[in-house]
């Protein structure tokens, strides 16, 4: 406990910015996840072309080495005074996490809309909806309950491939023990309660993964 609680100034900054990680990364990811994911299914063969080569170019590709190019290549397309450019290191992680993670959110939608039947979009035509109401209206809202277990798997993922970022200069959870190392403390002692509180924040996820698998059983 001493150790915790003599460097509670580096847990707190350090699980404060993985959380910034977390929550930053997530919102890129979910959104460019759905709109990828609804490109892979679109019947407008260039959608689906860009929706594919996207996906398996930066699923295909080392998240380190990801990392690599936002911290060294990025400045070098955007040097200082052009648009784009004065990024922080904590951002350009955000967008790196954000961009790796949207391929596996893509995937997990585009294996939920698969789920429902063809005659539901068929359907959708019948009434009248272009494809993008069909989605909305349709399908999307019956995808989202398969959806749910895979996509909190994806997130958890996304919850510790944050300590990446500790390689690149930003102070989060995985960087801790570095600093601790700096103070003298016992590295061992201070590694296990980094793990300990991801395993809090994990199982907090968990929580509202059965919260919403419950919530949609309900309105099923």
């Amino acid at each position: 406990m001493n150790v915790l609680f003599n460097n509670a100034d580096l847990f707190i900054t350090g699980f404060r910015n993985t959380l910034i990680l977390f929550a930053g990364g997530g919102v890129i990811a979910l959104v460019l996840g759905s709109i990828t994911g609804a490109m892979r299914v679109s019947p407008v063969p260039v959608m689906r072309a860009v929706g594919t080569l996207y996906v398996n170019l930066v699923r295909n590709t080392p998240l380190t080495l990801l990392f690599f190019f936002f911290a060294f290549g990025y400045p070098k397309l955007f040097p200082t005074g052009t648009w784009g450019s004065g990024l922080s290191f904590m951002q350009l992680a955000i967008i790196a996490l954000g961009l790796y993670t949207a391929t596996y959110i893509a995937e997990v939608i585009r294996s939920g809309i698969n789920t429902i039947p063809a005659g539901q979009m068929e359907a959708g035509r019948a009434l009248g909806f272009t494809f993008t109401q069909s989605m909305e209206l349709i399908v999307l809202p019956q995808a989202g309950r398969a959806v749910v277990p895979p996509m909190m798997s994806v997130l958890i993922a996304l919850l510790k491939n944050t300590t990446v970022a500790a390689g690149f200069s930003v102070f989060e959870a995985g960087a801790i023990r570095a600093y601790l190392s700096e103070r003298s403390e016992p590295l061992m002692a201070g590694l296990l309660w980094v793990a300990a509180i991801f395993v809090v924040l994990v199982l907090l996820l968990a929580t509202f993964q059965r919260f919403l698998e419950n919530r949609l059983k309900v309105v099923r």
